[in-house]
């Protein structure tokens, strides 16, 4: 049944790669000079076509081998590179479309033809040209995306305001990050100057919430000196995240996931990051006290293993406390409603689908359709929720608008 669905879902995928194919040609034939169109033809079809072949074995690879691997991410990249501009063409010619339409709508109505004696009036060069130049916007910003985007880390800050945060905690520091996804990089030093960027913060503390590779644990190795570096004075602490259970490839056997997944909690000890499981610690400063709270995944629509009540056991009820819980649909389900107040939340997880907008003016993101709180700050009744935009990507190896995140934040009395 798996395989059927599976062959139905790449017939279904070329079939629309085909129609858009289909479409973007008939801008191609209204710029093209008449002595140039068969040639024309010849040369776009061979590409568009070897190209769609190109993607469904892509695709066939990912279900067959349960992952997306280093070359699919490639493909997956020429996908996407390819898609954002077709469908910006098209919406040009399909509001061309609407106004032929109307146009031979009417002169069927008053009997009325075009120039060439057709119903349908000619398809103007202009408009195609228009169209096209307007798709290179989006088409170099997806390949900067690709060649740049992804490891153009940015800091963002942001301070918030506790009216009962224990003084000793008055300007009190977190450094997140998130997601790392360490088996999607290809370059090591582009990843350092991140790491480095994280450390140089200098926060009073740091903390990583899940994802720390794609699959499988080994995806680290090469890189975990590189946040091994990262201390603070009151400590390391992580979470898992749904991706590191190993839930998204194939095993050999249950005992090979399951060692596996003792092999990515012993490389969070090697990091010196003390890994949270349902668990809290008491971070102690000149006598005053705040909980840290650290959950296993619990997500809408992925494996929910997170136990919070476990979390809260011994921890006071009137204690601050700073949950760290991956996906950001736990706080909307369970912390913000929670009769014990989860003063902080901080998640990831969404990585903004790292594509989006995000101005004074605009903020959009495809992941505002799957998320209701997607990046950055979401506050109810005084409780926060804080959705970092992750440091790593994965399936699409860039980012266009939504660039890699290190997040620090102030807590502050007032």
């Amino acid at each position: 049944m798996r395989k059927v669905g599976g062959t139905l879902f790449i017939i279904t995928l070329l079939s629309i790669i085909v129609f858009l194919d289909w479409y973007v040609f008939q801008g191609i034939k209204a710029i093209l000079p008449a002595d140039y169109l068969t040639q024309g033809k010849i040369i776009y079809w061979t590409v568009a076509g070897a190209v769609a072949i190109w993607l469904g074995f892509t695709f066939y690879t990912i279900m067959r081998e349960g992952k997306i691997s280093a070359s699919s991410q490639q493909s997956l990249n020429l996908f996407l590179v390819i898609l954002v501009t077709q469908l910006t063409v098209i919406v040009f010619l399909f509001g061309e479309d609407i106004v032929r339409g109307i146009g031979s709508v009417y002169g069927y109505a008053t009997g009325a033809s075009n120039e060439n004696g057709s119903l349908m009036a000619s398809r103007r060069k202009f408009i195609s040209q228009i169209a096209f130049a307007v798709a290179a916007i989006p088409m170099t910003g997806f390949i900067y995306g690709i060649i740049k985007g992804k490891y153009d880390f940015r800091t963002i800050k942001k301070t918030l305001y506790f009216k009962d945060l224990p003084e000793a905690f008055d300007g009190f520091t977190i450094t997140q990050i998130s997601d790392i996804h360490a088996g999607s990089f290809t370059d090591y030093e582009a990843v350092k100057k991140g790491a480095d960027m994280a450390a140089a913060q200098q926060s009073d503390l740091f903390v990583f919430t899940g994802d720390l590779v794609n699959h499988k644990a080994d995806e680290i190795d090469p890189i975990i000196d590189l946040f091994s570096k990262i201390k603070a004075p009151f400590g390391q602490f992580s979470i898992l995240g749904n991706h590191d259970y190993g839930d998204y490839t194939s095993w050999p056997s249950p005992e090979a996931k399951v060692k596996n997944l003792q092999s990515l909690k012993d490389k969070h000890k090697i990091m010196g990051f003390d890994l949270l499981l349902d668990e809290n610690r008491v971070i102690e400063k000149d006598g005053q006290r705040i909980s840290l709270l650290g959950v296993e995944n619990w997500g809408l629509g992925f494996q929910s293993k997170g136990d919070l009540e476990k979390s809260l056991r011994n921890v006071p009820d009137d204690a601050f406390k700073v949950l760290l819980s991956h996906d950001p649909t736990h706080w909307d389900e369970q912390v913000k409603n929670h009769p014990k107040d989860i003063h902080l939340t901080l998640s990831g997880h969404t990585h903004g689908m790292q594509i989006g907008i995000e101005t004074p003016f605009v903020r959009w993101s495809p992941a505002q359709y799957r998320y209701t709180n997607w990046a950055g700050i979401a506050e109810q009744a005084g409780k926060y929720l804080y959705v970092n935009r992750g440091f790593g990507f994965h399936a699409f190896a860039g980012r266009v608008g939504i660039w890699p995140e290190i997040t620090v934040i102030e807590l502050k009395k007032g």
